[in-house]
């Protein structure tokens, strides 16, 4: 019984893991397309913007989508696995032999298990370093926005002159490369005496250094100047911590930004939320494999297997509707990141046991 169990863990184990391949190359393709009409839409404005740029871009965000995304890939590579195993009576013939269902999800499970550590240790550290690199690209070459949301990030500093409040649509290199800057600076009575558009900028020593820059002065005439500065107190630390985006940290890292914005003052909700729905993602694909085996392990004729789809493919929205609203509750500090990233894993797992209890033991 061990040898014939053995056989048919690494069995399914490689049927799984070439069907978990096969579906994600294909939503590769698929994510590239959709990012590409996006970037392209919001980019292609720009001067120095080409097609073979804007797919560099898209290529660029790509693995960072598919971190977004693996659960769902896991959750219908699954089912489909299940379903093939199914119309082809090999889990028939497995469980004839004695082998529960408990033991042939078992090396689904561990490929699952495997497939997030890999996600967590080198996919993400891949994405990170791929999203910092598309983000270099869109301010070196001013192409605009590099985030899905318009409306750009702002800072507020102090200096002896009064305050300046700045903004950027792009920003590079931990936030101290900026692309489509704006600069508001105030009179010690908090007046606004003159706003500067520039088309970068970059943080100095103490002070902001923008190239190619529009000066406005009340009524004045619009002035264009080659190059200004302008004073700042703000460190490259803490502009990093305030404009660094969580997605563009590997794994590794984020432990010391969580610990540097905490010293900063800053909240760290962000980079804990992700640091713990990394660290729960393993977890989560193998509580995929409960979900997909809910829906599929019952041997199913003809006409039945779109309804077995749409049944997993449902559960598992549900589940990420639930997920989304528990880390906005974690992002308004309502309820602790650690909480908002494991319990959906746990009510996923929680449910996908008992089911599978209720119809394979009970």
């Amino acid at each position: 019984m061990s040898v014939l169990f053995s056989t048919l863990s690494r069995y399914f184990f490689r049927r799984y893991m070439a069907t978990f391949l096969m579906y994600c190359l294909g939503l590769l393709l698929v994510i590239l397309l959709v990012d590409f009409n996006e970037t392209s839409r919001r980019l292609s404005q720009a001067e120095d913007y080409t097609i073979g740029l804007g797919m560099l871009v898209s290529a660029l965000r790509v693995p960072n989508v598919l971190q977004v995304i693996i659960p769902f890939v896991v959750l219908i590579a699954s089912i489909a696995s299940l379903m093939q195993l199914n119309s082809k009576y090999e889990l028939v013939v497995t469980r004839a032999a004695g082998i529960s269902a408990w033991q042939f999800l078992a090396p689904v499970i561990m490929a699952n298990i495997l497939i997030g550590v890999l996600s967590v240790t080198v996919l993400n550290t891949l994405a990170a370093q791929a999203m910092r690199l598309a983000e270099d690209i869109v301010v070196e070459r001013n192409l605009g926005s590099a985030r899905t949301s318009d409306a750009p990030p702002w800072l507020r500093q102090r200096t002896e002159d009064g305050d300046t409040v700045l903004g950027a649509r792009a920003s590079s290199e931990g936030g101290t490369k900026l692309s489509g800057a704006t600069f508001f600076l105030f009179d010690k009575d908090q007046r606004i005496k003159e706003r500067l558009e520039a088309k970068s900028a970059r943080l100095g020593d103490g002070v902001w250094e923008l190239t190619n820059v529009k000066r406005i002065r009340g009524s004045q005439p619009v002035e264009e100047l080659d190059f200004t500065t302008v004073p700042t107190s703000l460190k490259a630390e803490f502009i990093g911590e305030s404009l660094t985006s969580p997605e563009t940290v590997p794994f590794f890292e984020l432990r010391g930004k969580i610990a540097t914005a905490k010293s900063f003052g800053l909240p760290a909700t962000s980079y804990e939320m992700q640091f713990h729905r990394l660290l729960a993602l393993p977890a989560l694909l193998a509580a995929m494999t409960l979900i997909a085996a809910m829906v599929s392990l019952k041997f199913v004729r003809f006409g039945q297997s779109l309804t077995v789809i749409l049944g997993g493919i449902l559960a598992g929205f549900v589940l990420y509707v639930v997920s989304e609203l528990i880390q906005a509750f974690a992002n308004a500090g309502t309820i602790p990141p650690i909480v908002a990233a494991w319990l959906p894993v746990l009510v996923a797992s929680a449910c996908g046991t008992t089911v599978l209890l209720h119809k394979e033991d009970g």
